[in-house]
């Protein structure tokens, strides 16, 4: 009798706990390749030696052997490295345990499974997709990280934080990543599925961590998300709206159509998520000072007028208050020996990549190296983190504009280069992993070894760090390291003598309002002053800006800003020098009440509270909440908040997992952007 088979149990709890996956709100098997999963198969009879039983498993919309997108394993034959293979375990009576070993370089995506006994006859197990993913634990696969540590946090972990802010008042975004979430799995593959690439790239991290880099913009490919600097976002949502990465996949997911709007610290949360998700280990990396660098010549232009102000018509080149992109864990066989480990990728579209607005994997060594030739986009992402900065004066001569240098600066480029600590709620300064350091011999080296790979002849390398200059005129800005908005700006500008000789300099002083990419939004205040320093002695000038002159483009610009003063210095002898400082907004707090602990399936209230504690009303408030295993991104619109008024939100929530899970709340009005706030709760069974 020609043997049938009735059924599969695809054992998902058991599969899901030694696969690693049993979090993912999915109802399918999700497996890791490299490691074998088992499946229950209930026979009509009990098996003899003469049945022929293979397992047919299939992925993409046109399986063919050849591509290795149709995989026919016969069970318990030999088989070679690298392929399938299906073994009995153990049988008893009609039912049989079979342990499938999908290889370490497997084509990850869905499958579905066949069983095909005696005489052609086959089981469908269609409804039943099997889900295969990357294996960081597996030594074989190329996405293998040793640390176990590391592997929870950079694979497993679905919340944390974004750094923001600038390099002198450095801030953390509580992000959830939020990769187990309904659909988002699904909305990977997704991607991949849209994504034009052959059957054999699903199986390289290098390709597939590229692709995802364009994937997630939607520049070439209607991707996950457009990117808008404009400050205005009447069209979608604010990029400071998004409180974790979840909910931006769900709606492409659901739409087909790219979620408006983000900016580089969503487009990197949005790829940390897919990346931990399909399981290549992923961190959100933030640089502050950092270079965007568009002549590729390793050199950053920066223009200001008479004024002491920014001008920006003059190159495009620019300098971020902070980027944010991401490092992804992975060995480089496309590579010389000694490239593996951490590669840079980045989502936010800055320039074409081979035409497309990607960017990466780039081996950080390699950035640390100086070896820019090496793909991909190492030129690039060293000019973001090491590029040499020139500022200029623009002068009005009768006309005609003369340029002057007023300083060449070789360290204020890339700075506190910052991740997540591993299992830790800190910040990790991982700069030393992207460069040497600073003022040593290495970090000059490196730069004259990236100089080298240039086409152009402009780049300039210093050998080593230049003399320091003699005593001169040196400035110093004190302020407020945070303004709260609706208070007026107070700066004092000290001007020090270093020198023995009195000196007669000129101040000049300009106060701008600019976006966290350097982008000028308002010019505020000016001054030009001339003061007499004795030797070794010190002026001090005041520079105050009434909070009307800010506060009217703080209301029409949908973005949380920062204030710029820059200062010019001049003697009679042309002696110049300048100093920038950047100075943050200051928001009220958002309280966070709920119990420390909680069970499944039962509730519990969580309550925020609000205090406007400035002194101005803030317009249309509203306040995003979000839970992950707990609810789902939630919004109250809360109006106007008049000064000292207060607004109470609460949310009932029923928790469906157990584990310790995080609610992360954000505010936002026409006034202040970016308040944010969080609370752990551990859920219980």
């Amino acid at each position: 009798m020609a043997l049938r088979a009735l059924k599969v149990d695809f054992l998902k709890q058991e599969n899901a706990c030694q696969h690693n996956t049993s979090e993912y709100d999915n109802s399918h098997l999700l497996v890791r390749r490299g490691q074998p999963f088992k499946l229950k198969v209930t026979f009509d009879r009990e098996l003899n030696q003469r049945d022929k039983v293979t397992f047919q498993f299939t992925t993409g919309s046109r399986p063919s052997k050849p591509n290795g997108t149709l995989i026919a394993i016969e069970l318990n034959s030999s088989c070679l490295p690298n392929e399938w293979s299906a073994k009995t375990q153990e049988c008893h009576g009609r039912e049989c345990l079979v342990a499938v070993n999908p290889p370490a370089n497997a084509i990850i995506g869905k499958y579905l499974l066949n069983i095909i006994t005696g005489r052609g006859i086959v089981f469908m197990a269609g409804d039943s997709p099997v889900y295969v993913l990357c294996n960081p634990w597996c030594k074989d696969d190329n996405v293998y990280m040793p640390n176990e540590d590391e592997r929870k946090e950079y694979v497993l972990n679905d919340t944390g934080y974004i750094y923001v802010g600038s390099q002198n008042n450095i801030k953390s975004r509580p992000w959830n990543f939020g990769q187990y979430e309904q659909d988002v799995l699904d909305c990977c593959f997704l991607l991949l599925d849209r994504s034009g690439l052959k059957p054999a790239a699903r199986r390289d991290p290098v390709i597939l961590s590229r692709k995802f880099s364009a994937l997630v913009n939607s520049n070439d490919d209607s991707g996950v998300l457009t990117g808008n600097w404009s400050g205005n976002y009447s069209a979608g949502c604010s990029p400071t709206t998004w409180t974790g990465s979840s909910a931006i996949l769900q709606n492409y997911y659901k739409t087909k159509r790219p979620v408006l709007f983000g900016q580089c610290w969503v487009f990197s949360g949005v790829i940390t998520t897919i990346m931990r998700c399909i399981g290549i280990p992923a961190r959100s990396v933030t640089n502050f000072s950092s270079a965007h660098d568009t002549e590729e010549n390793l050199k950053i232009d920066s223009y200001m007028n008479e004024k002491g102000e920014k001008i920006e018509d003059y190159c495009s080149d620019s300098v971020w208050n902070f980027h944010v992109w991401n490092d992804v864990w992975m060995k480089r066989p496309d590579l010389p020996s000694g490239y593996d480990g951490w590669q840079a990728i980045d989502a936010t579209p800055q320039e074409p990549s081979e035409g497309i607005f990607q960017c990466g994997p780039c081996s950080l060594t390699a950035i640390k190296k100086g070896v820019v030739y090496l793909p991909y986009d190492a030129k690039f992402v060293f000019a973001e983190v090491n590029a040499d900065k020139i500022e200029w004066m623009v002068k009005d001569m009768n006309g005609d504009e003369q340029l002057t240098v007023l300083k060449e600066e070789k360290k204020s480029i890339g700075k506190f280069i910052s991740t997540k600590a591993v299992n830790k709620n800190l910040r990790e300064d991982i700069t030393l992993q992207y460069k040497h350091k600073e003022d040593s011999s290495e970090e000059r080296e490196t730069f004259r070894t990236a100089c080298s790979y240039l086409k152009s002849d402009t780049c300039l390398v210093f050998a080593a760090p230049p003399a320091a200059p003699p005593p001169g005129i040196r400035i110093q800005i004190t302020g407020e390291k945070e303004i709260p908005p609706g208070n007026p700006l107070s700066f004092n500008i000290v001007i020090e003598n270093e020198s023995n000789q009195s000196q007669t300099v000129m101040v000049t002083a300009g106060c701008q309002l600019q976006a966290y990419t350097g982008k000028i939004v308002a010019s505020l205040a000016s001054i030009i002053q001339t003061v007499d320093v004795a030797g070794k002695q010190v002026a001090t000038i005041p520079m105050n800006v009434a909070a009307d002159q800010y506060m009217k483009c703080m209301t029409t610009v949908d973005d949380e800003l920062m204030i710029r003063l820059n200062v010019i210095t001049e003697t009679k002898e042309q002696e110049k020098n300048s100093e920038c400082l950047i100075t943050a907004f200051q928001y009220p707090p958002i309280k966070v009440e709920m119990p420390e602990t909680g069970k499944i399936n039962e509730d519990f209230t969580c309550t925020f509270t609000f205090k406007n504690t400035l002194s101005i009303p803030l317009e249309k408030c509203e306040l995003h909440v979000e839970g992950l295993g707990i609810f789902r991104l939630e919004k109250f619109d809360q109006g106007d908040v008049r000064p000292g008024g207060i607004f109470r939100s609460k949310i009932i929530c029923a928790p469906k997992k157990a584990g310790e899970k995080k609610i992360v709340a954000e505010l936002i009005s026409k006034q202040i952007k970016g308040v944010h706030a969080e609370k752990i709760i551990n859920i219980t069974n």
